[in-house]
């Protein structure tokens, strides 16, 4: 048996004594590159050429799974044992294992396949287009950015325009590639790109060489001139920064006063009848192709005086000081003084006459002594731009007129309430407050009351019932009381039972309710009681509860519960009783005993004994704790000298049998507690070696047996709390 290839050659001798000979091939891998590179997008075909004899089966693998050939997956296992990726991307990268077996001679091999992807090369530019000026010799960075794989090599390239011309050149030493090349080659595979970036050099930027603040009189001409320069020349424009208005070469304002005229790098803003309103900041703003320029100036407006005092007429009285208050804006400012009668007052003064100026301010203080201080007094403001000047009457101040149409309204037992209009004329001086006065008719005393600052209604309290009174209203200003008005009578009402009473219902705690009593009218006189009748609505008999007139609620209590009551309540004073008003509320359901439910109606003393009955269920239960756990505390020395005592066999052979024992005062069978003690190391008592006490497989031939019943009980008035604990101890 001859072969060119490796293999195995084994020999039969059959019965015939005829020599079989089989050849079987070795499991080789032919030819198997790594790494195997495609193109994002393409069908890729992962070669893994096998050979054997007999054939051998061939497995895919990826991140540790075996490729299945699913009809919607992007893996197939090509009859030449191939791996096929369709649509390849960046996302399948990876190490494959192309694994072969011959399952026949349990032969396996394998083989791991990198798998590349490339990606063509993407160009992207932050910015496409730059201006640069020649003259001020900047510099320009040329930004790209790349993404490909492998990572792509970036060239770049210089398009010179001249003329009709162009001329390419490679850029190496005046430009600077911002992203890093990748020296990695692409294998057999083409991936390019490129993109244009556009760089307009000129030759001088715009810039603004004379722009000059300028002042103008209110209602001249002002002529604001702005001029430029640069290559090309630049077209110039205004913007006004009061409300924003642009103005270019040619335009003109709606109202005609402000134009604009320019050439040659020079403009021209006009502006006609200046006015307050043209105050303020005006930006020129010079734009060519290659960028632009702005500066600002500031248009000053001087004016004369102007008086912004409204008030003209001051009142005062003999000995009562006033403040003449003139005052005027003016640009530049302006020097102010006071004349009376063509005659100036001096900035220092007389004895009755004070001066005191500040910027845009003259105050003039006048304490009038006699009638002569009363008239008139001018004051004149001038600068440079003019003189302007404004009069002011001192008059005499008089008390006011007196108030008319008192009337009489709300009208009761004890109150009154007093309505009036103000006076025609206060004087001069503004009214102060009012002054009400009134009497009983068989009384000649006046009792006077004062209204809250220049209110025109007033109540009167504390009247009598039934009785007539007199009332009369008077104004009082900084002069003077005035003149009473015409006086006017009416009669309070007569004492009489209260009014019904207002009552609205409100849950009240446990079995009972609440009633707020609202106040209403009682009738001239203190309400002594409220008479409240209450039942039920299967019951016949009313109950009658009394509550003092003074308080604001009653609490109707014990109730039944899920029942609805029908309330009567009657007010009472030293008159007789009101009419009754009637009133119906329905009690709940029972409530659960919880913990808020039983220690709402609880007393404290209850609850204090309450807690300390707690307290001590909890020491014992932190005794009974320390006894299972630790083996230790009170329960345990008392476990120790009641187990010593052997107990009835008949209570053994109860705990052997596995019964429970039950504690219940009702006799029933229901277990409370039943707890055993843990396992414990006990010392021998012949040899003194550690012995365990039997546990649950050992059989109980000779038990020691001890019952300990602990119970504590609380008890209150309306509930009692029980709680057993039984102990066991083997």
């Amino acid at each position: 048996c001859l072969s060119s290839v490796e293999h195995k050659i084994r020999f039969y001798c059959g019965t015939s004594c005829r020599c079989v000979c089989l050849v079987t091939e070795k499991l080789t891998f032919r030819e198997v590159k790594t790494p195997q590179e495609f193109r994002q997008g393409e069908d890729a075909e992962v070669i893994c050429d096998v050979i054997s004899s007999p054939v051998p089966a061939v497995s895919w693998f990826y991140k540790n799974k075996e490729i299945t050939s699913e009809p919607n997956s992007i893996f197939q296992v090509l009859p030449t044992n191939n791996l096929q990726i369709l649509r390849v991307s960046k996302a399948d990268e990876g190490v494959y294992r192309c694994e072969a077996r011959v399952e026949a001679r349990g032969e396996i091999d394998f083989r791991d396949i990198v798998v590349l992807v490339n990606v063509p090369p993407v160009l992207s530019v932050p910015q496409q287009s730059f201006n640069a000026t020649a003259d001020y010799q900047e510099s320009v960075t040329f930004t790209c950015i790349t993404s490909g794989s492998p990572d792509p090599q970036v060239t770049w390239y210089w398009w010179v325009t001249l003329k009709k011309y162009f001329l390419i050149k490679t850029l190496t030493d005046k430009v600077k590639n911002v992203i890093t090349s990748s020296t990695q080659q692409v294998n057999a595979l083409t991936l390019f790109a490129e993109l244009p970036v556009c760089l307009s050099v000129y030759s001088v930027q715009p810039h603004i060489t004379q722009l000059r603040n300028v002042t103008a009189v209110e209602g001249n001409a002002a002529m604001i001139s702005c001029t430029a320069e640069g290559e090309p020349l630049p077209e110039i424009s205004w913007r006004r920064a009061s409300d924003g208005q642009t103005f270019t070469d040619g335009d003109k304002s709606q109202d005609g006063r402000v134009e604009v005229r320019g050439r040659q790098g020079k403009s021209m803003l006009t502006i006609s009848g200046v006015r307050l309103s043209d105050w303020g900041r005006f930006d020129c703003e010079a734009l060519s192709r290659i960028g632009g320029h702005q500066k600002s100036m500031f248009l000053d407006i001087e004016y004369a005086p102007k008086f912004q005092t409204n008030q003209t007429i001051f009142y005062s009285w003999e000995g009562n000081p006033v403040n003449i208050s003139c005052d005027m804006k003016s640009n530049p400012p302006a020097t102010m003084l006071w004349r009376r009668d063509r005659f100036t007052i001096s900035s220092q003064g007389t004895s009755n006459i004070r001066i005191h100026t500040t910027e845009g301010r003259s105050l003039l203080e006048v304490t009038p002594v006699s009638d002569r201080d009363f008239g008139r007094y001018n004051c004149t403001a001038r600068n440079n731009i003019g003189t302007r000047y404004q009069e002011f009457i001192l008059a005499q101040a008089d008390i006011p007129s007196h108030p008319y149409s008192v009337r009489l309204t709300a009208v009761s037992q004890r109150l009154a309430t007093v309505t009036f209009i103000k006076p025609d004329s206060h004087g001069g001086v503004p009214i102060s407050y009012y002054i009400i006065n009134y009497k009983d008719t068989s009384s000649q005393d006046w009792r006077t009351v004062r209204s809250h600052g220049v209110q025109s209604t007033v109540v009167l309290a504390n009247l009598e019932p039934n009785t007539t009174y007199e009332v009369r209203v008077a104004a009082v200003n900084g002069k003077g009381q005035g003149d009473f008005s015409h006086t006017e009578t009416f009669q309070t009402l007569p004492i009489r039972e209260p009014s019904p009473p207002t009552v609205h219902g409100q849950r009240g705690i446990g079995k009972a309710y609440r009633l707020g009593l609202i106040k209403q009218d009682d009738g001239g006189m203190p309400i002594v009681e409220y008479i409240l009748k209450y039942k039920t609505d299967k019951e016949e008999q009313w109950m009658t509860k009394l509550v003092p007139g003074m308080n604001d609620f009653a609490l109707l209590q014990p109730l039944q519960w899920n029942t609805r009551y029908n309330v009567e309540i009657t007010a009472r004073n030293v008159k007789g009783l009101s009419e009754p008003t009637f009133f119906q509320f329905l009690m709940p359901q029972k409530p659960d005993i919880t913990a808020d439910s039983l220690f709402s109606g609880l007393g404290l003393g209850t609850v204090v004994g309450l807690g300390v009955a707690v307290l001590l269920l909890l020491l014992v239960l932190v005794d009974v704790s320390c006894f299972f756990l630790r083996q230790c505390g009170l329960l345990m020395c008392i476990t120790r000298k009641l187990c010593s005592k052997n107990t009835t066999s008949g209570k053994s052979k109860e705990l052997e049998e596995g019964k429970a024992a039950y504690l219940r005062v009702d006799g029933s069978k229901e277990p409370i507690v039943e707890m055993r003690t843990e396992e414990e190391r006990i010392t021998n008592q012949e040899d003194g070696s550690p012995v365990h006490e039997p546990n649950e497989t050992t059989p109980l031939t000779e038990p020691e047996v001890c019952i300990i019943y602990i119970q504590t009980k609380i008890y209150s008035d309306t509930f009692n709390i029980s709680h057993i604990i039984t102990v066991y101890s083997l």
